[in-house]
């Protein structure tokens, strides 16, 4: 009866480690989102502002707004549509309210040639809005529904 027990566990987890692991261009829908993706859900955000790989923790302090992620590793991923290289350092760090994110770090995206540090986010309308100091870019929130998958050697965590 334990080694059934022991097996079945063993299946689960491999099953779970597989579905993390998926290829970037197959669907995400079937991937089972951490805690973290559903707290932005619950700040009026879409899921798909954070990567879907290994999540290590999360805080949020609900006085202040302070929180942070830790992620297994970093990540790298292509944002829609226009296909900007973005990535995630192993800690994220930020304020969140409702509908916005400020103070961000951890996150970069490489435009004209050099890589930029996006500094908040916030949801407009249908829209989120990406900040890079003074300089905003708005996009179709639809195209953040899903978590994308991080690619390259740390798509692994």
């Amino acid at each position: 009866m334990a080694s059934k027990i022991v097996f079945m566990c063993s299946l689960l987890l491999l099953i779970s480690y597989s579905s993390q692991n998926d290829n970037p261009k197959t669907s995400n829908s079937t991937r089972v989102l951490s805690a973290a993706h559903t707290e932005l859900t619950n700040y009026g955000l879409p899921v798909g502002l954070l990567p879907a790989t290994t999540i290590l923790g999360y805080a949020v302090n609900q006085t202040s707004g302070d929180f942070s992620v830790h992620l297994a590793g970093p990540c790298k991923i292509t944002l829609p549509p226009d296909n900007y290289v973005a990535t995630y350092s192993k800690k994220i760090t930020g304020k969140i309210i409702k509908g916005r994110i400020a103070e961000l770090d951890g996150i970069s995206v490489r435009a004209l040639f050099k890589w930029w540090s996006i500094t908040g986010i916030r949801a407009s309308d249908d829209n989120i809005v990406f900040e890079v100091g003074m300089v905003t870019a708005k996009y179709p929130s639809k195209n953040f529904d899903e978590s994308p998958a991080c690619e390259g050697r740390h798509s692994a965590s």
